[in-house]
């Protein structure tokens, strides 16, 4: 004779299916049921209408007459196995008392799942001890909301293609911000991608040079085709589209009021007025790629791995790595590229060696630094590589005590700056467009500027002209954060 044991015995009743009990089976619990009955899972449904659980029996649900607030339907109902009690009913009085009685019987482990019609009922049947309470309501208005976004996403993918299919017999110039990072150049080539698959020749362009090391490693790893705007211009372009920057002239070498046929970036425009035939500004997204990749998924387009790889990498350190001004858009368009992607590239990425002029501004940064209360400002005198400035900015933002950092540095002709904070009272964008006027801007932890030198690049004496800046910096900065500079 075959003999379990007690532990074989319990071995073989935990390969039983969990079951669901469901009580109510009004439009809520009768649509929940039947998404769980095509989900292959076993469900029990209590209501107190008896012509209502005879059709349900009918259509081939287990169903028990019962009353939800009644204390004795919890020895009514085998609860062997049941891992989720819901309690759907319109009626928030029987749900409490459902939950009241349902608690003390059960087993701390299974989950008792409630609808409230209000916030106040919600709290209550917290406090009775429901897992997971919600308002139909809030469901409703979360899931049109879900629906209107998609709504969205597909008129602008369909409105972008109509404008390309308009040009398919121009050539497009894909303009992006000045001194290229990762986000502006992975979007420009999504932008090309698009423009290929409609049949549109196009080609990215940007003014300045990429100096940062690991953005330098980004393009000649990737085999990013880049053309200079200081060799080619825009002759024998049609159209323009800037990308990761919005205005002609702003961060960009397009003539000011330029025609321009695109614009889309993730930067706030400020008060600026953005003219062009097709605009996307989406601020509230960490970046211009997170932007190109909703494109490609609308447009069902193929997705190369360097494609994947470039757009991701782009996400990430526009992001700092999801740290930064990250929105929900942005994690779902990296975990959409991630498998996409070139994981041995994206390694060496994250591990470039750093410049000597790197480490040069870096020192000068931390040398000639000027701390007012929580504010760091820092400037680094003559410099060949701006890109040298924002990782100066970073680095010094870690140091204890210190929630702003201001870095600035001197070429022939302009004065860059780069700034950082981790400061939730201030808005870094707005504070640079404030001091240093409309070519300066960015986010609110993450922002720059760039100023001519004017009448100052005729002063004959180098040190003399990097007191005046200085001083100018230094007064117009912490006059717009509403600071007053020691000693005055």
């Amino acid at each position: 004779m075959l003999n379990l044991s007690k532990d074989a015995d319990s071995n073989l009743k935990s390969t039983v299916k969990p079951r669901y009990l469901v009580l109510g089976s009004g439009s809520v619990g009768f649509a929940l049921a039947k998404e769980l009955r095509e989900s292959n899972k076993l469900v029990i449904i209590v209501d107190k209408d008896e012509a209502k659980v005879e059709t349900l029996r009918e259509e081939g649900f287990e169903a028990i007459v019962g009353d939800i607030s009644d204390p004795e339907l919890v020895d009514k109902i085998d609860l062997k196995n049941v891992v989720v009690i819901l309690f759907l009913t319109s009626n928030n009085e029987a749900n409490r008392k459902g939950i009241e009685n349902f608690k003390k019987a059960v087993n701390p482990d299974v989950q008792l799942f409630s609808r409230a019609s209000d916030i106040i009922n919600k709290e209550k049947m917290e406090d009775l001890g429901a897992d997971y309470v919600f308002m139909s309501s809030k469901l409703v208005a979360s899931s049109l909301s879900r629906s209107l976004e998609r709504a969205e996403s597909v008129h602008r993918g369909n409105r972008l293609a109509r404008w390309l299919k308009g040009i398919r017999d121009k050539k497009l110039a894909i303009v992006i911000h000045d001194n290229p990072d990762p986000d502006a150049i992975s979007s420009g080539l999504a932008l090309k991608e698009i423009a290929k698959s409609i049949g549109v020749e196009a080609s990215i362009l940007y003014h300045g040079r990429i100096g940062h090391q690991e953005n330098k490693a980004f393009v000649n790893l990737l085999g990013i085709d880049l053309g200079k705007m200081e060799e080619n211009g825009l002759k024998g372009f049609d159209e323009i589209a800037l990308i990761d920057c919005s205005i002609p002239g702003v961060n960009n070498m397009v003539p000011p009021n330029s025609f321009v046929g695109i614009v889309i970036d993730h930067h706030p425009p400020g008060e600026t007025e953005i003219k062009a035939e097709y605009i996307d500004i989406r601020p509230n997204f960490g970046a211009t790629a997170t932007i190109m990749t909703k494109y490609l998924q609308q447009l069902n387009i193929n997705i190369s791995k360097t494609l994947a790889t470039a757009l991701l990498y782009g996400i990430r350190t526009d992001t700092q790595d999801f740290k930064r001004k990250t929105d929900p858009a942005d994690l779902s368009a990296a975990s959409y590229l991630y498998p996409l992607s070139n994981h041995g590239i994206l390694d060496q990425l994250e591990q470039p060696s750093m410049a000597t002029e790197t480490l040069e501004v870096l020192g000068e940064a931390i040398r000639n630094r000027q701390v007012i209360g929580s504010y760091l400002l820092s400037n680094v005198g003559n410099i060949r590589d701006r890109d040298t400035l924002p990782q100066a900015a970073d680095y010094l933002l870690s140091l204890e005590g210190i929630s702003t950092t201001v870095v600035f540095g001197v070429t022939e002709d302009r004065i860059y700056i780069s700034g950082r904070s981790n400061d939730i009272r201030i808005n870094l964008g707005e504070v640079m467009r404030q001091a240093f006027g409309e070519d300066a801007g960015g986010h609110a932890n993450a922002a720059g500027a760039q100023i001519p030198l004017g009448v100052f690049s005729a002063t004959k004496d180098r040190q003399t002209l990097l007191r005046l800046v200085n001083e100018a910096v230094v007064k117009r900065f912490l006059s717009a954060v509403g600071v007053e500079s020691a000693g005055e």
